[in-house]
């Protein structure tokens, strides 16, 4: 297939291009694309080098389908152009996942819901994916009211630049800063931008998608995320009201069978999910499974995920792979 990565040189690109290549993704072509600035750099996929060709371009040569990771404001303005061409779109940034015209997928639970109309697909947000991956199976069996969320997000989240600071900061260099505040050994409570309503855009993205992939208006979300000096991967507190009760060990079951999730709940060799075991993994890891006695059918369970794959690059590429296998594009 030929397959055009838009934001080929950035960390979700590269790690795109990793996928691609782990999986075994039928390339038959690739065209790496990145801004003018970076037109004629050089990006590595299966042992072979390939320029990076501008917008233009891509869209001229007509790919099946690309994957862009480039900012919601080079998705807005490029985007529909590719759609246009007859290329299927599938964008990680914020731009499409609340448009009401735009599928929100993660495709352990909805990519049935693709059709050959739909050229521009939405890749949830990162920290939103590995939750709902855990929590749909959940919601099918107990139906949540409400979800209270407690973030611990890596770095990488952010880029570049924020690498680059703690980096810096490790090594007691004064360089350019991506935070408003030092990272190392430190814990900032602000991912993205604030809002009028004193929540971060990150924090709203966490409300508004969880509802939308669930396809349940009626749950209660409040979420408090929190920038953390880690490199290899998000974590989640999540506190769960269910309409119904439940069994612990039911629950643990349920996770065990879900496609994608691993369950690791050992207290007494203290097993339970951490980024740094997450980190290049696909999978998404559940533990700290238990009954919130402090309130009538409520869970607690704590998420973890590889951020830039199962939460970007690799959601991405599996709703690739489902649109080829399918015959959609």
């Amino acid at each position: 297939m030929r397959i055009a990565v838009v934001g080929a040189t950035g960390l979700v690109g590269q790690k795109i291009l990793d996928v691609l290549e782990e999986r075994n993704f039928p390339v038959s072509d690739l065209y790496p694309v990145a801004s003018e600035r970076s037109v004629g750099k050089e990006v590595a996929f299966n042992g072979n080098k390939y320029k990076v060709i501008s917008m233009e371009d891509a869209i001229n040569l007509k790919p099946q389908i690309a994957i862009f990771s480039a900012g919601g404001g080079t998705s807005l303005k490029w985007a529909p152009e590719f759609a246009k061409v007859g290329t299927t779109v599938v964008d990680n940034s914020s731009a499409w996942r609340m448009d009401e015209n735009k599928k929100l997928v993660v495709p352990e639970i909805n990519a049935t819901e693709l059709t050959k109309e739909d050229k521009i697909i939405a890749n949830p947000n990162c920290s939103t994916i590995q939750m709902v991956v855990a929590l749909a199976p959940l919601h099918k069996k107990y139906q949540i009211e409400r979800l209270v969320i407690s973030t611990y997000q890596s770095i990488t989240g952010t880029g570049v630049k924020a690498v680059q600071q703690f980096e810096d900061e490790r090594s007691g260099v004064d360089g350019e800063k991506a935070y408003p505040h030092e990272i190392d050994k430190n814990c900032l409570p602000h991912c993205d931008v604030f809002t009028e309503n004193g929540y971060t855009k990150e924090e709203m993205k966490l409300v508004n998608e969880t509802r939308k992939i669930l396809k349940d208006d009626s749950i209660r979300v409040t979420a408090t995320a929190v920038r953390v000096p880690v490199v290899g991967g998000h974590s989640e507190s999540l506190n769960i009201e269910f309409a119904n009760d439940f069994d612990v060990e039911e629950v643990k079951q349920l996770l065990k069978e879900t496609e994608g999730v691993i369950v690791q709940d050992n207290l007494d060799n203290n097993e339970y999910p951490m980024p740094k075991y997450s980190h290049e993994r696909d999978e998404v890891f559940v533990g700290r499974i238990r009954r919130d006695y402090s309130n009538p059918n409520s869970l607690n369970m704590w998420v973890v995920a590889d951020n830039l794959r199962k939460g970007a690059a690799t959601n991405a590429v599996q709703i690739a792979e489902y649109l080829a296998k399918q015959e959609l594009v």
